[in-house]
């Protein structure tokens, strides 16, 4: 394989990397959800849909806006020079994140994850694209693609083990393997082969990203309405009072527009609005509806499967096949369910809905009627807590969320380089509306699993056809912009398509914390979140059409290719 594809060494440790950054990434994240919004009784940060919402769009946000700047570093001051500065960020904050108890002290500690993880990101993709040549392109997207499920199969599937423990395990897990990360490339990546630029590096580095954006009038323009949107998204501020505020904001923009000179060589202040190149920008829009949509399958799926749907089922069609599967998939403390019922039956103790939603944190979900049933019983002494404990955690006993997450992983593990050769060279923008449709499908198929007795076969029929749209589209968006850009600057502008994935988990993190309060929370119908998320879909498969009938050829040929300014 080797020969055929000509790939260099760098590019398969730098997939060795991969695998390992995933698993320490994809082994919180896949669990923040239910980390951030537990109660701290069971161990959780208790934060409300809001503020788990905020954390889950702005900290991505960074992680993948950053990429911009920290790819064109890359570029100009070496790979292994900047993967190194990455590990010694990210190890010691993935294990001061888990020691975190306010939401400001979380979150400054899960800035500097994103910072140590928007180092990594170009550089890594970088080594891909130089890898690659117009010949092997698909395929090394394909396999790189594959490694990064390998870790993020691998990694929610240790943290749900480790996370049934002590939350803290999930946390030194990632810490860990970002050490052996370190250690993997000081002594096996290759040294790079330029020496490092001058200290003015930042400053060209920023130039270089301009030259894409635009001048400093649009990015004046642009940012404040994107931390407006943050603020709006955390209950900081009203949404009409975002749109009036972004109204204005834009209102006050044109005016200095009728005020300034074209001229590019005078000061900032004194030019117009002018966007660097269009076409990649455009792209670069209509790629984070794609993302807003995707990123649902880590934000709220995680929530909903919790607290909605009934996986007994999947548990027991496990049990018929080995009792060790079973418990596998379904891992419950006894002691963290007796301490619960200890506590539940105490003098003043809960009520039996309170009881219920602890208990569901610990996967374990029994109706109603029978949790209150045994509370009764455990009270009056007609049953022990312990047998109690046992009966419900044996008949009880729900499939972890961030397992039915992992066979999205797991199918593209098995799957993705198969359908990357098969779709090689076709077109990519029929190729990603496929995909985003049906990843909308997914969605909408899921939805329906409250609903239904056998609602855990609904979601795995969900996780896998999301796979299957997921390793349709997701190649393909990269793939594209590999194909397009400079190859002298391969990490920036795959920071750049980065950007995409900033916007969208923003526009995702949102979105999440919003209609899961509403739909879900509130009004108790899920199934009308998912329908608005496939909805998005929609609107996603849209736009990429219509990129594809008006800009995507004139991007292809080099015209306004990234990096040129028009």
């Amino acid at each position: 394989m080797t020969a055929q594809a000509g790939f260099s060494r760098a590019f398969y440790i730098a997939n060795a990397m991969e695998i390992l950054e995933r698993i320490a990434w994809y082994g919180f994240f896949a669990v923040s959800s239910l980390y951030m919004s537990s109660s701290r009784a069971s161990g959780g940060l208790g934060l409300s849909e809001a503020q788990r919402g905020v954390l889950q769009g702005v900290i991505p946000f960074f992680v993948y806006l950053l990429p911009v700047v920290t790819g064109a570093l890359g570029d100009r001051l070496g790979y292994r020079r900047l993967f190194l500065a990455a590990y010694f960020v990210l190890a010691p904050s993935y294990y001061l994140l888990g020691q975190m108890e306010s939401f400001w002290s979380f979150f400054g500690i899960y800035l500097l994850v994103a910072l140590g993880a928007a180092i990594f990101k170009p550089l890594v993709v970088g080594t891909v694209a130089r890898s690659a040549t117009d010949e092997n392109r698909g395929r090394a997207f394909g396999i790189f693609y594959m490694m990064v499920n390998v870790g993020g199969f691998l990694g929610p599937v240790i943290a749900g083990v480790m996370r049934t423990l002590s939350w803290d395990y999930v946390f030194l897990l990632s810490s860990s393997v970002i050490v052996l990360n370190l250690l993997i490339c000081f002594f096996f990546f290759p040294k790079d082969q330029h020496a490092p630029t001058s200290p003015g590096a930042l400053s060209h580095s920023l130039r270089d990203a301009g030259q894409v954006i635009g001048n400093v009038r649009f990015g004046l323009l642009v940012i404040p309405m994107v931390f407006a949107l943050m603020i709006a998204g955390g209950g900081w501020m009203s949404w009409p009072q975002l749109l009036v505020a972004a109204l204005s904001w834009v209102g006050i923009n044109l005016f200095w527009d009728r005020l300034a000179q074209q001229e590019r060589s005078t000061t900032w202040y004194r030019q117009r609005m002018r966007i660097g190149n269009g076409p990649f920008l455009v792209y670069i829009v209509t790629l984070t509806l794609f993302w807003a949509v995707y990123n649902q399958i880590f934000l709220t799926m995680p929530l909903y499967l919790r607290d909605f749907v009934d996986t007994s089922s999947l548990v027991r069609l496990a049990a018929t096949v080995a009792p060790v599967l079973a418990d596998g998939l379904a891992p419950v403390s006894l002691e963290q369910v007796n301490k619960l019922l200890a506590e539940f039956t105490a003098p003043g103790a809960v009520n039996a809905d309170t009881a219920l939603r602890r208990l569901i944190e610990l996967q374990v979900r029994p109706p109603i009627e029978v949790v209150e049933l045994g509370l009764a019983e455990v009270r009056s002494g007609a049953i022990a807590i312990e047998a109690l404990a046992q009966n419900w955690a044996s008949a009880y006993r729900q499939v972890s969320p961030e397992y039915i997450i992992s066979i999205d992983f797991l199918m593209i593990v098995l799957c993705q380089y198969a359908i990357s050769s098969r779709i090689e060279g076709l077109a990519p923008f029929r190729i990603l509306i496929a995909g985003t449709g049906l990843i909308g499908i997914s969605y909408l198929l899921g939805g329906l699993a409250h609903a239904v007795p056998i609602g855990g076969f609904f979601v795995v029929g969900a996780a896998v056809l999301f796979a299957t749209g997921e390793m349709l589209a997701s190649p393909k968006s990269q793939e594209y912009v590999a194909a397009v850009m400079p190859q002298e600057k391969a990490a920036m502008f795959m920071g750049f398509y980065f950007v995409s994935l900033a916007l969208g988990f923003l526009a995702a993190g949102i979105l999440s914390g919003v209609l899961y309060q509403r739909f879900a929370v509130e009004l108790e119908r899920p199934f009308l979140m998912w329908a608005a998320f496939a909805a998005l879909a929609v609107v996603a498969m849209l736009a990429l059409f219509a990129f594809d009938q008006t800009l995507a050829k004139r991007l292809s040929s080099g015209k306004n290719a990234p990096g040129q300014v028009p």
